[in-house]
Formats: C-alpha cells, structure tokens, sequence
C-alpha cells in the first residue's frame, strides 16, 4: 500500500470529499463530508490498484455491486418556487443595469437582470451567464467565461417576496491578458408562472469595449 499524507484531501465529485483515516476521526469539514466512513480512501486506493493492474494486463474485471437508488427516500425541508413575476413594464431577462461603455483589464463589469428563481432550474449543464466576444472576422460572438469561472459570480436576490420580484447580478474580473475588443454578458434562466408553467428566458447586456490603458 502506497504512503498517505495525513493533511490532505480529495474532492472526488461535487457531492462529498473522502480523505485519511485520521482526518475522518478528527471530524472537521473535511473528515465529516466523507460520508462513506474512515475507510474510504483505503478502498479508492485498493480499488484503484485492481484497476490498474487490468490495465497492464488486460485482464477484465467483474462488474461489482451497483449502489442502491436512495433518490426516493431523500425529503427537503426548504420551500418550492411559488411563482415569479417582473417589474411592470418588464420582461424576464430585461436589463436593470447595464454595462459601462468602456474597461480596461483589470476592471470589474456588472450587469443587472430581471431574473426569475435560479431553483426553477439550476442549468447543472449549462450556465446563468456568458462572457462572450465579438469575432470581426466572422461576425460571431465566442463565449470566453461562463458562470463556472474563477474571473465570473453570479449572485441572485428576491427583492419582493410577496410579488416574486428577483434580480440576478452579473459580475465579470476582466483578466489583465483579455484581448481588446468588443464583449457582452448573457443572462439565461427560467421563470415559474403563477400556473406553475416554467418557461426559459435569457437576456443581453450592451456591446462595451475593453481596450488596453
């Protein structure tokens, strides 16, 4: 069995960590989040040299048990989306603040939207928001940053319970080797009707130019 470092830990996926048999015991963040017990890392490690070892030589191995579906057994004690609603005289995606005209790297862009209930659905596969770039050449804009980006935060307020106003803020840190030329932000979500009826919308902020200083 390989050496294990005693202050050190995995994220293996976006659900729990696993980490050392001592750690696990010490019961921090870290040991309490690995929720398969104080010998997981042992296993992944055993596991992981069978794996290994076929590899190498070819050797095909069983299957092994499927993990039991608990999906139906797990309650949640938060709220549902009751319903979202606009401003009057606005539409989902619409821009409550937008950009400036001009930055330069190293400035912070923020833009406002009209938003609906991120839990309506949370785009695991996709994203809230786009920084995106015109390409000249073609006339297509490239996404370059997306809301899983370190330089990117998307940040979603209520701002009336009671009507089901929301607001999303888009935030972009334009990193200092950013291209000059022109960029937008997309906002994309959906809303959830009085119905109930759940509809995509995105909205666009104004064309700005970053450009050197």
């Amino acid at each position: 069995m390989p050496p294990i470092c005693e202050n050190k830990y995995l994220n293996i996926n976006q659900w729990h960590l696993f980490t050392t048999y001592l750690l696990t015991r010490v019961q921090r963040y870290e040991g309490a989040s690995t929720i398969y017990g104080q010998y997981t890392l042992q296993a992944y490690i055993q596991e992981y040299e069978k794996l290994a070892q076929s590899l190498c030589t070819g050797e095909r191995l069983p299957d092994g048990p499927i993990p039991e579906s608990m999906l139906d057994k797990q309650i949640s004690l938060q709220p549902g989306v009751i319903f979202d609603t606009t401003y009057f005289g606005k539409d989902f995606g619409d821009v409550v603040k937008d950009a400036k005209d001009h930055y330069c790297p190293g400035d912070t862009v923020t833009v406002t939207f009209v938003s609906g209930h991120p839990r309506n659905d949370l785009m695991l596969e996709n994203t809230f928001m786009t920084v995106e770039r015109f390409n000249p050449s073609n006339g297509n804009w490239t996404v370059i940053a997306m809301d899983a980006d370190w330089e990117t935060k998307f940040h979603w307020v209520r701002t009336n319970m009671i009507l089901g106003h929301s607001e999303a803020t888009t935030s972009w840190d334009i990193p200092e080797d950013t291209q000059p030329g022109r960029y937008r932000i997309k906002h994309f979500g959906h809303s959830k009707s009085i119905l109930q009826k759940i509809s995509p919308y995105k909205g666009t902020s104004k064309v700005f130019v970053v450009k050197k200083v």
